[in-house]
């Protein structure tokens, strides 16, 4: 595998909220041997890939608006430009350092801009209702997006990232779900990552694709179909969490040692295995 592919799996395995700490590590590995390596198009292009795919929230120039950055909302074949139809506007987005800049008012136009706004109106209350508002800080941020994905489809995309360095913890929710007008349709995937790094590497990865028919082509009807899958979803996995922490988790170590008594770290070094099993 050469150094390309290598740095290309790293970004795109980044976790979420951490590409900087990422492209750090990889500064500080490939500085000495190719200081132009996250340059290389084919680094550019997973850059791209992750950011699209993982529905990365940016904060617009200029103010506390977060937006999404997808390969639905993205403008033609424009790999850095992309609108938004919550705040009406485009902007650039440098993939590298997850920054949008040049954000200019666009509508952008489409055969389903009635639906989008009755869509966007409904997914506004339901956004305000169930996901953490917009924070300032670093790698923390939420939105949600209507698009027209194609003349055919309507793309609805909901993204809330939480990352707490101080807390060694990150994780981000991802709604992508499609609605075909003509078919009454709704398909996609609804996702959940958390990466738990406190002196040790911890990380759940989850996914639900989702499947719908018969719906409404009603603003309110198609939010409260994604509300309904979006809740059994979250009690799927809280169920599945529930059960591994009350099984599987538990057949992984003693919640004691033989000894029935805790260990105290602090004084760990003042243990002798060689006495003990002397009976000394």
């Amino acid at each position: 595998m050469s150094s390309t592919e290598v740095v290309s799996s790293f970004i795109e395995g980044s976790p979420p909220g951490e590409l900087n700490d990422v492209v750090k590590s990889i500064k500080a590995l490939t500085s000495d041997s190719d200081p132009s390596l996250l340059q290389n198009p084919k680094v550019k292009a997973a850059f791209q890939r992750y950011n699209e795919s993982q529905l990365v929230c940016t904060k617009l120039p200029g103010g506390n608006q977060y937006v999404l950055v997808s390969e639905h909302n993205r403008l033609d074949n424009d790999s850095s430009t992309y609108y938004d139809t919550t705040t009406s506007t485009s902007f650039s987005f440098d993939h590298t350092t997850q920054k949008a800049s040049d954000s200019k008012s666009y509508t952008h136009d489409s055969p389903h801009n009635d639906l989008i706004s009755s869509i966007s109106k409904s997914l506004s209350t339901h956004f305000a209702e169930h996901y953490p508002p917009q924070s300032s800080s670093s790698g923390s941020g939420s939105a949600y997006t209507v698009s027209s994905s194609s003349d055919n489809q309507i793309a609805l995309l909901i993204s809330a990232t939480k990352s707490s360095p101080q807390n060694f913890i990150s994780g981000r929710w991802r709604t992508t779900l499609l609605y075909e007008p003509s078919a009454k349709s709704l398909s996609g995937t609804l996702s959940a990552q958390v990466h738990y790094y406190e002196d040790g590497n911890v990380a759940l990865n989850t996914s639900r694709k989702i499947s719908e028919t018969n719906i409404s082509d009603n603003g309110t009807e198609i939010v409260k179909r994604v509300a309904q899958v979006e809740k059994q979803y979250q009690e799927e996995v809280n169920r599945a969490l529930v059960g591994m922490n009350e099984g599987s988790f538990r057949g992984l170590r003693r919640q004691l040692p033989v000894t029935r008594q805790r260990i105290e770290w602090e004084k760990v070094r003042g243990y002798s295995l060689s006495d003990n099993l002397k009976g000394k």
